[in-house]
């Protein structure tokens, strides 16, 4: 990666309904739309089930094609039968960074009460960052923001450079 700040980031919107095309995607686009703004460049975005073999095998293959640096999940967190999200995550980790999704859910508090019920992870397979987000547009963008600042030199990091 020759510029940290600029992130090659892939989206996966996990949500059975968007899937079916029943409802149309509002968090993938508005969490698109902010990485743009953070100058991140988006290889990839896609829509995938609520379906942990599905969403085990997206996260595999755009973790080990080398070309991302940072999957971004939205969807799946929360406490209903079929979010799977971070179980998904957990199973393709080779390592996981607890402290990323206990600082979205930390600033999350901050504004509403409800976001402790995420049970979003953050983790390291090879040389990519996954980090899930919540399913809602509001809640995805800002738990992204809450450590977007952190992300670059954490790629870095994971790519090989020192600790400074």
């Amino acid at each position: 990666m020759a510029d940290p700040a600029s992130l090659r980031v892939a989206i996966i919107t996990i949500s059975d309904s968007v899937s079916a095309g029943k409802t149309e995607d509002k968090s993938g686009p508005a969490v698109k739309a902010r990485c743009r703004e953070l100058g991140w460049e988006i290889k990839s975005t896609l829509v995938v089930a609520d379906d942990p073999p599905s969403i085990r095998e997206q996260l595999r293959e755009l973790a080990d094609s080398g070309r991302i640096d940072l999957i971004l999940t939205t969807g799946g967190t929360g406490l209903s039968p079929r979010d799977s999200t971070p179980e998904a995550t957990i199973a393709v980790a080779d390592k996981m960074v607890p402290g990323f999704a206990e600082e979205m859910r930390r600033k999350g508090m901050e504004k509403m009460p409800r976001a402790i019920l995420s049970r979003a992870v953050a983790a390291i397979r090879h040389k990519c960052l996954i980090l899930n987000l919540p399913g809602s547009p509001k809640g995805a963008v800002e738990s992204l923001d809450a450590v977007a600042s952190l992300l670059p030199h954490s790629i870095a990091i994971i790519h090989g450079a020192r600790h400074d």
